[in-house]
């Protein structure tokens, strides 16, 4: 049998065993005792409770901040890589910005989270992060692995993230923490793309356009190679204006084509507190055509009904005092499906036609039921790939574009295509296909959009930013529903986060008597939601996560016909309120 053995011991001489993959996360287990490498807020390091070693990383997470820490490094393209981490406490996530992620509801002890990903053709960098969530207790996290070969060698460390340190109507200025290592310059990037290089650790980026939104990372660079990027930061130019509006305007749909059982409402006859008149509705000819058509209420159903040149007339009397009137497009029998671009190009006419023919202003945009939903794998709302979502934008952006500045763009989704966003996303999971599908819409939109005054109306419970459900008809769920629409909000399970819009951008809708939908406020309630929302007072226990907006923009009602029904009540109670505001 000794031939044997000496047979086999030559089998094991020629077997290859393949080297552990390298960690190439710099203080992964945080035993330098303090946070080198790591970007964190709300973070420290401990030294009990720890899974091995001296140190742990301690997220306090608040009621504001849920304390996430990340680290930028060097990747190669093309190449597959694991993320893992030991975590303790609730609801900590682990994940790649704008890649995948992981998380555990409740670790008493701790547990590993661990997650596979492959880097983009030309990708050189990865930040991976870890984080808590709103209100929960303090995490701890330990023994962080990445697994996979590093950047360039003898390339310096990527810069800290960066800050907007000022803005005028054509520039943004930031700065940042310097990188370490043999550091030549900074290189600027907006996206891929290079747009200043500076050998300092500040930069001023002009020839901008005002009010627009822009998103910049910088990587520091050497005679070895270029760093990996540090997260981004986003700025919007100064120069935004209402477009004429209110600081705190009055926003009303009025039943132009139909009177709904209450009545119909002459256009000269709408009170001239109303800033923003939405003409309800443009309809298509068919669910996918297109093709917009304006339809006046008729004599047998509005018996005092204008004629068309009076109409006119007063849309423009209306225009004439400082007022918008948009044309709204949808609602709820209106469903338009944008599945072609032939769909898309008669929109665009047609809606034109509609828009040229009275001389409005601009554009509402209320897609309800099956308009707009997700198909299977359009998981990225800033890269959406469903025909129904592009083709919108793609139409949306050529009418701006048609109009110029002075164009008037609304939006009025249900929580359901936006809120709930946050816990849902598209059918993944086998859930409904339209959850979140506005989204896209309003991020793509996001330097055109006008006001985004969501539907808090018709709605079921919704979770808030603070995991907790909260529910139509009081200041609650209108303070938690605008918060997150200011905030932004992670996206489902999809490992994108919805960056918040500017405050002068967002208001909410309401019901404008107990007939006009579910979901009625009393107007005391509103008051305290919009004190809470605007000054940052009486928000009954809920902290605002994007913090108060004294540029908040306004109310929405459904309808102008119905307050007009019920003795003016919404505009009796609140565009006082609205013009007392600072």
């Amino acid at each position: 049998m000794r031939w044997l053995a000496v047979v086999f011991g030559v089998l094991l001489a020629s077997i290859v065993v393949p080297a552990q993959a390298a960690n190439i996360l710099t203080n992964p287990g945080f035993e330098t005792g303090a946070l080198d490498g790591w970007s964190c807020s709300g973070g420290s390091v401990v030294s009990t409770p720890v899974r091995t070693g001296g140190h742990a990383l301690n997220g306090a997470v608040t009621s504001s901040d849920y304390a996430q820490c990340s680290q930028t490094v060097p990747v190669q393209p093309g190449t597959t890589y694991t993320l893992s981490a030991w975590v303790r406490g609730s609801y900590v996530y682990l994940g790649v910005t704008g890649g995948a992620s992981t998380w555990t509801p409740s670790a008493t002890s701790y547990s590993q989270l661990s997650l596979t990903f492959t880097t983009a053709a030309g990708q050189t960098s990865a930040q991976v992060y870890v984080h808590g969530w709103y209100g929960q207790p303090a995490y701890q996290a330990d023994d962080f692995a990445l697994d996979g070969p590093g950047g360039t060698p003898g390339a310096p460390s990527a810069p800290g993230t960066p800050s907007i340190t000022g803005t005028t109507a054509t520039s943004i200025s930031l700065s940042w923490p310097a990188a370490t290592g043999t550091v030549t310059g900074y290189r600027v990037y907006e996206g891929a793309t290079v747009v200043q290089t500076v050998t300092g650790t500040t930069a001023t980026l002009s020839g901008l356009t005002a009010c627009s939104s822009h998103s910049y990372s910088v990587a520091a660079y050497n005679s070895a190679g270029e760093s990996a990027k540090s997260a981004a930061v986003t700025g919007t130019t100064a120069g935004c204006s209402g477009g004429g509006l209110a600081k705190h305007a009055l926003i009303g749909y009025l039943h132009a084509s139909f009177a709904n059982g209450s009545g119909y409402v002459r256009m000269a006859d709408v009170p001239q507190e109303w800033d923003i008149i939405n003409l309800a509705f443009g309809e298509p000819t068919s669910v996918t055509s297109g093709d917009i058509r304006f339809n006046r209420c008729p004599v047998s159903e509005c018996p005092n009904v204008e004629s068309d040149a009076e109409f006119a007339a007063a849309v423009k009397a209306k225009q004439a005092a400082g007022k918008k009137v948009l044309i709204s497009i949808g609602g709820a029998n209106g469903q338009v499906q944008l599945t072609t671009t032939a769909a898309r190009d008669a929109f665009v006419s047609s809606v034109s036609a509609i828009i040229d023919r009275y001389g409005l202003d601009g554009l509402d945009i209320d897609f309800e039921g099956h308009s707009l939903y997700l198909n299977p794998g359009d998981t990225d709302f800033r890269n959406p790939t469903t025909p129904v979502i592009v083709n919108l934008i793609s139409a949306l952006k050529t009418l701006k574009a048609k109009y110029g500045s002075g164009f008037v763009l609304t939006m009025a989704p249900e929580t359901f295509f936006v809120q709930v966003g946050y816990q849902f996303y598209g059918g993944a999971g086998g859930g409904d296909n339209r959850t979140g599908s506005y989204l896209p819409v309003i991020h793509a939109l996001r330097d055109a959009l006008t006001v985004l005054h969501v539907q808090d109306y018709n709605s079921g419970p919704v979770m808030g930013l603070d995991n907790q459900y909260h529910t139509m008809g009081g200041a609650d769920f209108h303070i938690a529903m605008t918060d997150m629409v200011k905030a932004g909000f992670p996206v489902a399970n999809t490992g994108h986060t919805f960056p918040g819009l500017r405050e002068d951008q967002i208001g909410f809708g309401l019901p404008a008597a107990v007939s006009a939908g579910n979901g009625y406020t009393a107007p005391a309630a509103v008051h305290t939601a919009l004190d809470c929302l605007v000054k940052g007072q009486n928000c009954g226990g809920y902290s605002l996560r994007g913090g108060p907006s004294p540029a908040f923009r306004g109310l929405m009602t459904w309808s102008i016909n119905w307050d007009h029904y019920y003795n003016w009540e919404f505009r009796n109670s609140h565009a006082p309120y609205l013009d007392a505001l600072p």
